[in-house]
């Protein structure tokens, strides 16, 4: 194989692909990405880590020797890094060796064959719709922050995807660790009927998202079936995405959130995260812990550290309910206020110990539902 590409374009190519592979892999081949040179010349560059798939095809200069190989996704992406801007490169693979060559530069890298690459067999994918690019990176940062990290619970350590037929068909993406949950309505997008409930992992999230960020005015294509997802982005000289789902049963977070919270709290969400963000100062690690005091028109936050001494901010709100006090994870409520845009958010409030429903209006896409802490 050989073949001749711009810097900018196989810098590009190997930043998307490269942070698929993991750093430490038991599996050599795993390290690698599989470089194709077709004789149309187009080159296919594809990495995987056995649980997720990337393959990505960029233009080249020059084919002057279609084949395939595989080499170091992290070593080539490092040099790709370092070599001079608008650099031609060339990469000639044979005999266990890819050279890479670019101006006055020349590397000698070791390399393992093709037919050893392990492949993503996706199988029949019968549910198939398209989604502007844009509208899947807003559902992604409005839910993501909620997904678990705890292993044992390993059918919450994604986003959740069904459809349901309320006043409209919806689709919804939804978030949970136990402690706060995250939920993202759209309209169903044509072709969306009778898909299967899926669980995407967090790591063809985050993957997926970073993707998102250079073809935010496209639509994306997304096939998918009880075990496997795809994603087609940026047409031709695109990107494919593919995933293994997550083999598990996701809660019925529905129970959760709240309907018969009767009081209600409105004020501005960035002096309330501003608020929260000056008295969690002094909370350490173990507390985290914000206590709100809800009076007539006014919400008086304090954190009290045995360790750090005490805080306390008034907030002035829209609260016409009987006042009582409530404690929150701090985190957790900036995590929930920095999603909110505008310049009103509500909290609809049941008692110190009774889950609060957090939402800008009864309008709003996200609505966000948090468990409260004792104080």
């Amino acid at each position: 194989m050989k073949a001749t590409i711009e810097r900018a374009t196989l810098l590009r190519c190997l930043s998307h692909v490269q942070s698929v592979v993991e750093r430490r892999n038991t599996i050599p081949i795993l390290s690698n990405v599989l470089i194709e040179a077709s004789p149309d010349s187009s080159v296919r560059v594809m990495a995987t880590d056995l649980d997720l798939q990337i393959i990505e095809t960029m233009p080249a200069r020059e084919v002057e020797r279609p084949g395939a190989i595989t080499v170091s996704a992290h070593l080539l992406f490092d040099i790709a890094r370092k070599l001079p801007d608008g650099s031609q490169v060339s990469l000639d693979a044979s005999e266990g060796r890819m050279v890479v060559k670019a101006g006055r530069s020349r590397f000698q890298l070791p390399t393992l064959p093709r037919d050893d690459f392990p492949v993503i067999v996706e199988g029949d994918l019968p549910t198939s719709f398209e989604i502007p690019a844009r509208l899947l990176a807003e559902l992604i940062d409005r839910t993501r922050f909620a997904i678990s990290t705890e292993e044992t619970r390993y059918y919450l350590n994604g986003i959740f995807l069904h459809v349901a037929d309320e006043a409209q068909p919806v689709l919804k993406a939804a978030a949970t660790d136990g402690h706060r949950l995250a939920r993202y309505t759209i309209a169903r997008p044509d072709g969306a009927e009778g898909m299967p409930d899926v669980i995407v992992p967090r790591k063809c999230v985050g993957e997926l998202r970073k993707l998102l960020e250079d073809v935010l005015d496209t639509a994306v294509l997304v096939d998918l079936s009880a075990s496997k997802v795809r994603f087609t982005l940026g047409g031709e000289h695109g990107v494919v995405l593919t995933s293994k789902l997550i083999d598990g049963t996701f809660p019925d977070y529905s129970r959760v959130i709240p309907t018969g919270n009767d009081k209600l709290l409105r004020l501005d969400p960035r002096s309330f995260f501003e608020g929260v963000d000056r008295v969690a100062t002094i909370a350490t690690e173990k507390t985290r812990a914000v206590k709100m005091a809800l009076e007539n028109d006014k919400v008086t936050l304090s954190v009290t550290s045995p360790e750090n001494g005490t805080a306390a901010e008034e907030i002035a709100a829209e609260y016409r309910a009987a006042g009582f006090e409530i404690g929150f994870n701090a985190n957790y409520l900036k995590d929930i206020l920095s999603q909110i845009d505008g310049d009103m958010v509500e909290l609809h409030l049941a008692d110190a110990g009774a889950p609060t429903l957090i939402r800008k209006d009864d309008k709003s896409a996200a609505l966000y539902v948090l468990m409260p802490m004792r104080v």
